[in-house]
């Protein structure tokens, strides 16, 4: 009797102590995980927040690429923000999406011709309201730092291609290189050789998400290509949308049946975005569907699950507590651990 006793004791602390290391674990590490196994997680929509989620709600939240949207995106459960990289007069790499300062700071001119110090005294504005925050210019150190062990992060480079083993150095200074993704377009064999040399350069231990627009490529076997020479765990999408163009139907070509089997042979994800663009067409990166769909229009299954249905399983928007509502309600969302709920991956993946 001591024996069973004794055993069921064992069980029962072996058990607690499993689960709470489950529970312990950083959401990054699961997050990762996630990101890392699409073929895993077919049933389950991650969102990426635009500009670190500033954009939500009528632009009325919080200033973009500011560290006050990053916690009110980590807040709301999405699982990447992405984030704009810039070089400061002095040389230091910077967040913030414009050339210049006058849209979303209290500064005018060039980032460029400020200095770091100079930067500091420049207070971010919240583009909705024009409210001045107290918040001042971010750098990559600090972005990368409240992002650390808690949400994985895409840094848009708004440089060169040379300037991104910088961008890395600091982010493997952290200890954080494999939570960053980083991304370049590919349209030809020439770019991809290109792209290829500079990430090799650089080094592994991050992660490297192609982007393929539908204005140069039409053929769904051009992700493979990019797929045997990057093995990415990430593939962005683009059906490009004119001013005067209904919705998309289908998705364009690369949102095709072999698009969808080509990302579970890759084990990668499809990556759509649904974010608006300035003096753009609504959903113009999103064959018409896009937030602008989605909430003003108060049709989010004609955008995000249109999205999901042609195998999204990352969405990147502007709307990411809308997203992830709409999501999770309709069962495209998968909750994780130390919620309370069960996990349970998929197991075999779809393409329907």
């Amino acid at each position: 009797m001591w024996t069973i006793w004794l055993s069921l004791l064992l069980s029962t602390a072996l058990a607690a102590v499993s689960g709470q290391a489950l529970a312990g674990e950083s959401r990054a590490r699961q997050i990762l995980d996630r990101f890392e196994h699409a073929n895993q997680w077919r049933d389950h929509v991650m969102v990426a927040a635009h500009r670190a989620g500033s954009m939500q709600a009528g632009k009325t939240l919080y200033a973009e690429n500011s560290l006050a949207a990053v916690e009110g995106s980590i807040a709301m459960g999405a699982e990447i923000v992405e984030v704009d990289i810039r070089r400061s007069k002095d040389g230091e790499l910077v967040v913030m999406h414009d050339s210049w300062l006058d849209r979303t700071t209290t500064c005018k001119g060039e980032v460029v011709k400020y200095t770091l110090a100079e930067l500091r005294t420049c207070r971010l504005v919240i583009e909705g309201t024009h409210a001045v925050t107290n918040e001042t210019v971010s750098t990559l150190r600090e972005m990368l730092m409240a992002t650390r062990d808690r949400i994985l992060i895409n840094l848009d480079n708004k440089l060169d291609v040379g300037d991104l083993p910088g961008m890395i150095a600091v982010a493997r200074d952290l200890g954080m290189a494999d939570q960053v993704i980083v991304k370049e377009n590919l349209w030809n064999q020439t770019r991809i050789a290109t792209v290829k040399s500079a990430m090799a350069a650089i080094g592994g231990g991050f992660q490297f998400m192609p982007i393929i627009a539908d204005d140069a490529v039409h053929d769904a076997g051009f992700a493979e290509t990019v797929d045997h020479a990057f093995a990415p765990r990430a593939i962005e999408l683009i059906n490009w949308r004119a001013g005067a163009e209904t919705l998309t139907e289908t998705g364009g070509p690369l949102f095709s049946t072999r698009m969808r089997a080509a990302a579970v042979r890759g084990n990668w994800h499809i990556w759509a975005d649904t974010y608006a663009i300035v003096n753009k067409p609504g959903g113009f990166l999103a064959g018409g569907r896009g937030d602008e769909l989605a909430v003003q229009a108060s049709l989010p299954r004609e955008a995000w699950g249109f999205w999901a249905d042609r195998g999204a399983t990352i969405i990147q928007t502007d709307e990411p507590k809308a997203a992830i509502d709409w999501l999770a309600a309709n069962g495209f969302r998968v909750p994780y651990a130390g919620t309370g709920e069960r996990i349970e991956p998929a197991a075999t993946a779809s393409i329907n």
